[in-house]
């Protein structure tokens, strides 16, 4: 689900609010992974609350639309770092270069395909990439964000599968909400998914 402009700051997309506001309030220099990152609305927020972002997909096309994104809402000085790759071979690389980053945002696609032809399936892959990205996390991380828009895929499971990723029992909170795009003119949001949260307590 990608967006382009030209030149405004994209409000609209409301999902992410939460991430903007949870940068801005940390009042210290924050690290972002966005991974499946599309055409770039997270690293945008992100961007814009001044974090630092590293942007992960694996289509050279849609990079290329994220830089465009990025330059038209006038961040093209904002620390970002751009990656065309599988999104789990990167992540393994991460580890073993022992990068942490203070926030993660994924928007898995419900199957996909790498850019060497390897295959993603939400269902079987999403809780091993979350075991992973328990390795990435800093020592103070703000959130772990997964925008999901598969069918049947309820907030409930993705709960589960953070909570069981982080093990962190009561030293956690996850929650869930229905994600969508603010329609113009208009208080109503057009619904697009749910996205799961999980926070440091």
């Amino acid at each position: 689900m990608g967006f382009k402009h030209t030149g405004l700051f994209p409000e609209q997309a409301v999902n992410w609010n939460f991430a903007f506001n949870k940068i801005q309030d940390a009042k210290r220099e924050i690290k972002v992974l966005n991974l499946f990152a599309y055409t770039g609305a997270a690293t945008t927020f992100c961007l814009k609350a001044g974090a630092s972002v590293c942007h992960v997909d694996s289509s050279q096309g849609m990079v290329s639309w994220a830089k465009e994104n990025v330059k038209a809402s006038g961040l093209e000085n904002a620390k970002v770092r751009y990656i065309v790759d599988d999104v789990v071979k990167f992540v393994k690389r991460e580890i073993r270069r022992e990068n942490k980053y203070d926030a993660i945002i994924l928007d898995p696609p419900s199957y996909g395909r790498g850019k060497n032809g390897e295959v993603w399936s939400i269902e079987k892959d999403l809780f091993n990439l979350l075991s992973d990205l328990k390795q990435l996390l800093s020592e103070k991380p703000l959130f772990v964000m997964v925008n999901t828009y598969t069918g049947g895929l309820s907030g409930s499971i993705i709960e589960t599968a953070l909570m069981k990723a982080f093990d962190e029992k009561d030293l956690s909170c996850v929650q869930s909400e229905e994600i969508g795009i603010k329609c113009e003119n208009s208080s109503m949001c057009l619904p697009c998914g749910v996205t799961t949260i999980w926070e440091k307590k």
